[in-house]
C-alpha cells in the first residue's frame, strides 16, 4: 500500500488534550466560523461536531442559503490542506480520485493524486454529479483510501468530506446512492436566517467578505488531539443500548422500509461523544444522543409509499419518525 507524500501526512496516534481545554478551544472554533454565519449557532455546533468525530458532513438546503459558505468556514478553521471540488454533470471519477499517467522519461506510469487528496474535502452541489462520479467517494470516505489501476493509496489523516447539495427536487441532480448517504455521519440544513441576522449581514458584507479574514483556529496536531480526546469520552453500557435501540426501532417502524445501518448506530455514538466533549464532559448523556438522533439518522431512512403519500416531503417525515421513535424509546438511568 502506498503513501502519497502530502504536507498533512502524520501518525495516525495522536495524545488526547483534556476535556476542559477540547470544550475551551472548540469555543474558539465556533466563534471564529460564526464571524462569517450569522444565526445558525446549532448548524455551526453540528458540524464541528461531526469534524471532532472525525465523520463526514452533508449539508443540504436551497441555494443561496449559506451551505458552501459553512463548508469554506469550517475548513478553514483547521490549518491543513484543503481541496475544493465543484461537481459538475461532466466530472469524471478520475478528476476525484487520481490517475495514472505515462512518464515518457522513465518509461512508467506514474500516479497523479486527485483532488479527494487532502485533509478537508469541500464537495460543492455534490449531486449535480453523475452517480458515476458520486460512487468514486466511496472508498475514500470510508477505508481513508483510493485504489486506481491496481494500486492503493493511503489518504492523509485526518481525512473529512463535507459536501453540500440542493435539494433533488431541482434541475439538474441526482439523488445520491444509499451507500453514498449512510457514508455522511451527519446531515443538516441551514435554512433561512431570520430577519435580524440577515440584516446584520447586509451590513457586514458591504464592503468585505469576513472569510476572507478567517484565520485557522487550530493546526493539525491539536486537532489529531481533540479527536483523540473524543475518542476517549466515556460512553456507558446503558447508553450503547439506549443508541441501538432507537436505530433498530427505525428498521422495525411501519412507515420505514430501510432503517438505520449498523454503521448508523456506531456514528451515532461516535458523533455523541463528540457532543460531550464540546460541551466539557467526560461522558455521553442519552441528551447527547436524542439531538444528533435526526441529523445522524435521517439522511440514512426510506420512508415507506404508504407513509409518503400522506405526506410528500421525505426530509421532514424521517424527521417526524425519529422524533417519535425517540420519544418512545425509554431512557436509561445514570450515565
Amino acid at each position: 500500500m502506498t503513501t502519497i507524500p502530502t504536507p498533512a501526512a502524520a501518525p495516525e496516534q495522536a495524545e488526547s488534550i483534556d476535556t476542559t481545554e477540547l470544550a475551551e478551544v472548540a469555543g474558539h472554533i465556533i466563534e471564529s466560523i460564526e464571524h462569517v454565519i450569522d444565526g445558525k449557532h446549532d448548524q455551526v455546533v453540528t458540524a464541528l461536531t461531526v469534524l471532532l468525530a472525525e465523520g463526514h458532513l452533508l449539508i443540504e438546503d436551497v441555494p443561496g442559503v449559506g451551505k458552501t459558505m459553512l463548508a469554506r468556514s469550517l475548513a478553514k478553521a483547521v490549518d491543513g490542506t484543503i481541496s475544493r471540488i465543484q461537481f459538475t454533470p461532466d466530472l469524471l471519477p478520475s478528476d476525484v480520485t487520481g490517475v495514472s499517467v505515462f512518464n515518457q522519461a522513465t518509461r512508467e506510469f506514474e500516479f497523479k493524486p486527485g483532488s479527494v487528496f487532502a485533509n478537508i474535502v469541500i464537495g460543492d452541489e455534490i449531486n449535480r454529479a453523475s452517480p458515476k462520479t458520486q460512487s468514486a467517494l466511496l472508498e475514500a470516505m470510508e477505508e481513508r483510501q483510493v485504489s486506481v489501476d491496481g494500486g492503493t493509496y493511503r489518504l492523509a489523516r485526518p481525512f473529512i468530506v463535507v459536501a453540500t447539495q440542493n435539494p433533488v427536487e431541482m434541475e439538474g441532480t441526482y439523488a445520491l446512492p444509499e451507500a453514498q448517504r449512510d457514508r455522511f455521519m451527519a446531515r443538516i440544513a441551514m435554512g433561512y436566517p431570520d430577519a435580524a441576522s440577515e440584516v446584520e449581514m447586509l451590513g457586514a458584507r458591504d464592503t468585505v467578505n469576513p472569510i476572507e479574514s478567517l484565520e485557522p483556529v487550530v493546526g493539525l496536531d491539536t486537532l489529531r488531539q481533540m479527536m483523540a480526546g473524543v475518542r476517549a469520552v466515556f460512553t456507558s453500557a446503558a447508553v450503547k443500548q439506549y443508541a441501538v435501540a432507537i436505530a433498530r426501532a427505525t428498521r422495525d417502524d411501519q412507515d420505514i422500509r430501510l432503517g438505520a445501518s449498523p454503521r448508523a448506530t456506531l456514528q451515532l455514538v461516535r458523533a455523541a461523544k463528540a457532543r460531550a466533549a464540546i460541551a466539557g464532559r467526560e461522558f455521553v448523556l442519552p441528551d447527547d444522543i436524542d439531538e444528533l438522533a435526526v441529523p445522524v439518522l435521517g439522511h440514512r431512512l426510506l420512508p415507506t409509499s404508504r407513509a409518503l403519500g400522506k405526506q410528500h416531503e421525505t426530509t421532514a417525515l424521517v424527521a417526524e419518525v425519529v422524533q417519535r421513535i425517540v420519544a418512545a424509546t425509554p431512557v436509561p438511568s445514570g450515565r
